[in-house]
């Protein structure tokens, strides 16, 4: 085997068990050669093993040795992938040397593919793509560390049969470059809306004059009865293009058809997804101060019972109750002012009055993220303070105080800082009079609703 110009003594080893760890590889490669040093690459949170791992050897030719005996080898019953580490990511990126392999019959795997092609030149990576079950999907990859072994290879193997099945090698294409090329030569339309009276002569004498149809499909049920959609391929672009510029929003047999491109699931889903988007982030700017949170709702109230309680402040644009899938109300809802000064007034009057026998709780409704941030800087605010408080306690009680000599008396204490979130959040009791019982005992008590915990922080 050559070893590639650019190769030091590290090797990838690709496909591994999330059980496998450092010393399970340290036990086989070993063998090979003095290994220097093995790593696992983990998950920065779970620790759980990404499935791959380097190991470095002292000399190349240990490398190399190791590459040739131990590739493809089971490691607890799986095989391993082994190739040379690449150190420089533009190799990987450019894509030269790096063909496509497709139409494999499913018993070729990454071995059998690997051996299939490695008399044309020396292969960086070889792997077949497998679904979430380990079956074959049928294709693979091959990088090559050079373009004139590649083009061999193609050359070579192209349309000759592997194990039965003529196979397809060419150059490899990225994904952004082939919708590049196609999505203007593109002759697939779709129609839909058509009218049950459409059969299958009517469709095609429909759209036939537009030019050459290579297929014409309706789609029918199970009784033979047209579904309303259907699809044309045309010779050519431009035809199909004519078609839809001509029968798009047009009227037949008193149906009025939506013609146009014909979409792939995920180009379809990624429209849906920008547009969705795109109407998010205009309600947001639209309806951004002037919207309302109301929490704490009676079951009984109606969208009409709290549009009635908050119209006095001013003009309000809508009003609703949430409810679940059986119509109950969730005890919250929204309430929609035509101007920010309303609904900022509407939070002054409104919140915590009392609305049937519950003290409703009113602010300015935020997105899920901009509350969630929220609470994260609340919370971690708490803690530091918590930590400094134990801080203070500690040196207090070890008699090595945290601040400057000469300082008698109690250490300070540190009491979090709380703030209200607009929105869900926490909760906070309002300050204990001067002259009661609770006030002697000097003692603060926040109450999170979240986890219904009480905090008792002695003064």
């Amino acid at each position: 085997m050559n070893t590639p110009s650019y190769a030091t003594a590290s090797l990838y080893v690709g496909d591994l068990l999330p059980e496998v760890n450092e010393t399970t590889l340290f036990e086989l490669f070993k063998q090979v050669g003095p290994v220097a040093s093995i790593r696992v690459c983990r998950d920065s949170i779970t620790r759980r093993s990404l499935g791959y791992a380097y190991v470095n050897f002292h000399v190349i030719t240990d490398a190399e040795r190791a590459l040739d005996l131990l590739n493809y080898k089971e490691i607890k019953g799986k095989p391993c992938r082994i190739m040379w580490s690449q150190r420089d990511p533009a190799l990987r990126r450019s894509g030269s040397g790096n063909i496509f392999v497709k139409n494999l019959d499913k018993t070729i795997d990454n071995k059998i593919l690997y051996d299939t092609f490695s008399g044309f030149g020396n292969i960086l990576s070889c792997k077949i793509s497998y679904d979430e079950n380990g079956n074959s999907r049928g294709f693979g990859f091959i990088h090559y560390e050079t373009d004139e072994s590649a083009q061999d290879a193609i050359k070579a193997v192209n349309g000759k049969l592997l194990n039965g099945k003529k196979a397809f090698v060419g150059l490899f294409v990225p994904k952004k470059d082939r919708l590049k090329e196609f999505s203007p030569k593109w002759t697939n339309i779709y129609i839909k809306n058509l009218s049950k009276t459409v059969n299958d002569d009517k469709f095609k004498e429909l759209f036939g004059k537009y030019g050459t149809v290579t297929s014409a499909v309706l789609s029918k049920d199970e009784q033979n009865q047209s579904k309303g959609f259907g699809f044309i391929n045309y010779e050519t672009h431009e035809q199909a293009q004519a078609a839809i510029d001509d029968m798009n929003a047009k009227e037949i047999d008193g149906t009025q058809v939506y013609v146009g491109r014909a979409q792939k699931k995920s180009e379809r889903e990624k429209e849906l997804r920008e547009m969705f988007e795109k109407l998010k982030r205009e309600r947001m700017s639209k309806y951004q101060g002037v919207n309302l949170y109301v929490k704490n709702l009676e079951e009984t109230i109606d969208d009409a019972k709290l549009r009635q309680e908050f119209q006095h402040v001013g003009t309000i644009t809508s009003a609703k109750v949430m409810r679940d899938d059986k119509g109950s109300s969730k005890g919250f809802g929204f309430v929609c002012f035509a101007t920010p000064d309303e609904a900022t007034k509407a939070v002054t009057e409104m919140n915590g009055k009392m609305l049937l026998n519950k003290p409703i709780y009113v602010a300015l409704a935020q997105r899920k993220e901009q509350r969630r941030a929220q609470l994260e800087a609340q919370h971690a605010a708490r803690a530091t303070g918590i930590r400094l408080q134990q801080q203070a306690q500690a040196a207090g009680m070890t008699g090595n105080p945290l601040y400057a000599t000469g300082v008698t008396g109690p250490a300070p204490v540190f009491y979090p800082p709380v703030q209200p979130v607009m929105g869900r959040g926490n909760f906070v009791y309002p300050a204990i009079p001067e002259d009661s019982q609770e006030a002697q005992d000097s003692k603060a008590v926040v109450v999170t609703k979240a986890t219904m915990s009480v905090t008792v922080f002695p003064k």
